[in-house]
C-alpha cells in the first residue's frame, strides 16, 4: 500500500470543493451573527471526561482516545462540539442570561455515520442558552432554516420528534438500561416484532403504546392520532402540544412527524428536529433541546440548538458557477502592476500568466483580460 493513501472516509478537499465550502463557512457564521449569535472556538482535543460526560455510549463509541504525553491522561478528539460549548457557557463565560453562541470547525468519527460519509465532519452549529420557552426552539429552527437557503439550498422539509413521548412511556415500566437502549433501537429502526419480544413484561397500555409509536409517522394528522392512543401522561400532552405550536411558525418549509425518532446523542431532552432537502440521502441539519447538557459542568440551565456538517452541505447544494476572472499578462511595468493592484483592491480576480506557462485553474473562469492599447492597460471581454 502506497504510504500516502488516505485512511477510509478521509480525504483532501481540492480546490474549487475547498473554495465552496470555505464561502459557505463564511455565509453560515454571518447569518449566525445577523441573529446575534458569538462565535466561539473550542479545542480539538480534551481531556476525555470533559469530552463524554452525560453524553451516551454513542458519542463514546464514535471519539478517537489518546493519552497525552504531558500529563499521562486520556484525552479525546472532540466527535461532537456541543459539550465543549456547554462547557464554555457553565464554565468560562457564566452569564445569568441569555447566550448565543455559534461555532465551526473539524470533528472526527472513528466510523462514518452514513456509506459515504466522512470521518471528519466540518461541524457547524448554533446554541441558545437560559431559555426555557418554545421562542428559542423556534428561533434555532429559524436560524437552521436560513442557514440552509444562505447556502443556496431549497425544498426544504422539517421533520419534528420529541424524546419526552418515549421517556414518559419507559418511565411507567422496569426496564433496565441495556432493555431501554434496545427499545430505542427497536423504535428508531421501526422493529414492531422486536419491540413486542422487550416489552412483554410491560404494563399492556404501555406495550400497547411503544408499537403504536411505530406507525406514528406522516403529516399533522399523527399528532391528533397520537393524543386518541397515547397514555394521557402530562409529559406526553406538554411534548405533543408543543409540537404543534412549532409546526405553525415554520414558514417555507413542510413539516411532518416522526413520534418513534431518537437518533442522535442522549443529551437531548426534549423537542428535537431534522432538516432534509430534495436529493439530499440523509437530514443536513439536526438539532433540539438539551437542557441537561450543561449540568455536569456543575450549571444545569435550559439550552437548545443544532449542527450541521458543511461538507455534506457542499454536496447537496450543487457545484457553483465558476468564478469569473480576469487574466493578465505578468511584467514589471509599474503601470501594468498598479492597474492589477487596483482590480484586485476592488474586488476582482487577476490571474498573471507567468512566462512560458498557461494558468491551470479549475475554480475560475477567465473571461477577461487585461490588455495594453495605446499605452493604456484595459479590461476587455474574451
Amino acid at each position: 500500500m502506497s504510504a500516502w493513501v488516505l485512511p477510509d472516509h478521509i480525504a483532501d478537499v481540492l480546490p474549487s470543493e475547498a473554495r465552496h465550502i470555505e464561502e459557505i463557512r463564511r455565509n453560515l457564521l454571518d447569518m449566525a451573527r445577523c441573529y446575534g449569535y458569538e462565535l466561539v472556538m473550542p479545542p480539538l482535543l480534551e481531556h476525555l471526561e470533559s469530552l463524554l460526560t452525560g453524553t451516551g455510549e454513542a458519542l463514546d463509541l464514535q471519539t478517537f482516545k489518546l493519552v497525552d504525553q504531558i500529563s499521562g491522561r486520556m484525552m479525546g478528539l472532540r466527535a461532537d462540539s456541543t459539550p465543549q460549548v456547554a462547557r464554555i457557557d457553565a464554565h468560562l463565560l457564566n452569564r445569568a442570561g441569555v447566550t448565543r453562541l455559534c461555532y465551526c470547525g473539524p470533528v472526527l468519527h472513528t466510523r462514518p455515520a452514513a456509506p459515504h460519509a466522512t470521518r471528519e465532519p466540518l461541524q457547524l452549529g448554533a446554541e441558545i442558552y437560559g431559555h426555557a420557552g418554545l421562542e428559542a426552539d423556534l428561533e434555532i429552527l429559524e436560524l437552521a432554516l436560513d442557514s440552509l437557503r444562505a447556502a443556496k439550498v431549497d425544498v426544504l422539509a422539517v421533520d419534528l420528534a420529541d424524546v419526552r413521548i418515549v421517556n414518559a412511556l419507559l418511565s411507567q415500566t422496569t426496564l433496565s438500561p441495556q432493555q431501554t437502549a434496545d427499545v430505542h433501537a427497536a423504535l428508531a429502526s421501526k422493529d414492531a416484532s422486536a419491540l413486542g419480544a422487550l416489552t412483554t413484561h410491560a404494563p399492556a397500555d404501555i406495550a400497547a403504546a411503544l408499537q403504536h409509536l411505530t406507525q406514528l409517522y406522516g403529516d399533522a394528522s399523527i399528532l391528533e392520532e397520537a393524543r386518541r392512543v397515547l397514555p394521557a401522561l402530562p409529559q406526553i400532552h406538554e411534548a405533543l402540544d408543543q409540537l404543534q405550536w412549532l409546526a405553525g411558525h415554520i414558514e417555507g418549509a413542510s413539516v411532518s412527524f416522526d413520534l418513534a425518532d431518537l437518533r442522535g446523542y442522549a443529551y437531548y431532552s426534549g423537542a428535537r428536529f431534522a432538516v432534509y432537502a430534495a436529493g439530499a440521502p440523509d437530514a443536513l441539519v439536526r438539532g433540539g433541546r438539551y437542557d441537561a447538557v450543561g449540568s455536569v459542568f456543575g450549571r444545569k440551565r435550559p439550552a437548545v440548538g443544532f449542527s450541521l456538517d458543511i461538507k455534506a452541505l457542499v454536496v447537496a447544494a450543487g457545484v457553483p458557477a465558476l468564478r469569473a476572472a480576469i487574466r493578465a499578462p505578468w511584467g514589471e511595468d509599474r503601470s501594468l502592476r498598479d492597474v492589477i493592484a487596483q482590480l484586485r483592491a476592488a474586488g476582482e480576480t487577476v490571474v498573471c500568466v507567468l512566462p512560458g506557462h498557461e494558468s491551470e485553474v479549475d475554480e475560475f473562469q477567465c473571461d477577461r483580460e487585461l490588455v495594453q492599447r495605446d499605452a493604456v492597460w484595459c479590461v476587455t471581454a474574451l
